[in-house]
């Protein structure tokens, strides 16, 4: 009972910080050094380390074994990503 009592209390402790700041912004802002200078690689790390923290909190309906498969996921969502925005037409419009 201890147990579920401190899981629902992280649950609402994580839902009140997402409703004052959004961790995706929080995230670009701290990043924001690292990924100038490795030219933008660095979002794939971050995306590789979402998706360890993913499979860590949903393990075992979702789990990956490593951070090089996490990685190269990581690289494959960032493809499938840009093909749907594509496909969809919602992607990055030049003035």
């Amino acid at each position: 009972m201890r147990h579920l009592i401190n899981w629902l209390l992280s649950a609402l402790a994580v839902w009140v910080v997402s409703r004052c700041i959004s961790l995706g912004v929080l995230l670009k802002i701290v990043t924001f050094p690292l990924t100038i200078l490795t030219l933008g690689l660095f979002w794939l790390v971050i995306n590789a380390l979402m998706l360890e923290l993913a499979s860590w909190l949903l393990s075992p309906a979702f789990r990956i074994d490593t951070f090089g498969a996490a990685f190269w996921g990581a690289i494959v969502l960032s493809l499938v990503n840009m093909l749907f925005r594509w496909l969809a037409g919602t992607g990055r419009k030049d003035s």
